[in-house]
């Protein structure tokens, strides 16, 4: 499994909605196998407009994260494209998620995984994988270097496993809201409850489900 973007695209950031008519893309040319069409995507994406539609690829083209061609279907994309199976689901690896750039930026992702659908139900909710780093949460059967998959959500029940961010790092912790505390707490007692405010972290979404990667 690669955890590196195509060394040819640069890091260039979006608009929100251009990263929308991306990601629209890349998920169509995964599940089809090949790309949209102009039309398609300005239906997919309520864009009334043809021209609409290619003011978005024009700036996606110009900030290198596909190539045009002069076809009905001449869109490739240069960001990684994910590959699904039959009853699985694409589920997008994140690396650094800075703080104040949105989750599923493009920049943030590293790679696709498939995922059994068991684990993401089909349901409407976003989804989202993370490697685990360290082992202080072996309590809870995640060792390091696997990958939890978290399913995006503002908050999650008094103890309940989720994915925080701390500044611009993204932890796996079991999650305590004390007033105006909060306390993550590892399933591994060699780590103490790490206490910050509670006004410091960001719930990132609740862990739904654990991909054993068995390369470590």
């Amino acid at each position: 499994m690669t955890s590196d973007m195509t060394a040819s695209i640069p890091s260039r950031k979006l608009t929100a909605r251009q990263r929308e008519v991306l990601e629209f893309v890349i998920n169509f040319v995964s599940e089809r196998g090949f790309p949209p069409s102009i039309r398609e995507i300005g239906s997919a994406m309520q864009i009334s407009s043809l021209r609409g539609v290619t003011v978005h690829l024009d700036a996606l083209e110009r900030k290198g994260w596909i190539r045009r061609e002069n076809a009905s279907r001449g869109i490739q994309v240069l960001a990684p494209v994910p590959s699904r199976k039959k009853g699985t689901d694409s589920v997008p690896v994140l690396g650094t998620i800075a703080a104040g750039v949105p989750m599923l930026a493009v920049e943030n992702i590293e790679s696709y995984i498939s995922v059994p659908e068991e684990i993401t139900g089909r349901s409407s909710g976003s989804y989202f994988a993370l490697r685990v780093k360290g082992d202080s949460m072996i309590g809870d059967g995640i060792l390091p270097g696997d990958l939890v998959v978290i399913r995006s959500q503002r908050s999650v029940s008094q103890s309940e496993l989720a994915a925080v961010l701390i500044e611009d790092e993204a932890t796996v912790k079991r999650v305590r809201l004390d007033g105006d505390k909060a306390v993550l707490v590892a399933s591994n007692p060699n780590y103490d409850p790490i206490i910050v405010d509670r006004a410091a972290i960001r719930i990132l979404g609740k862990v739904a489900g654990l991909v054993r990667c068995y390369d470590h």
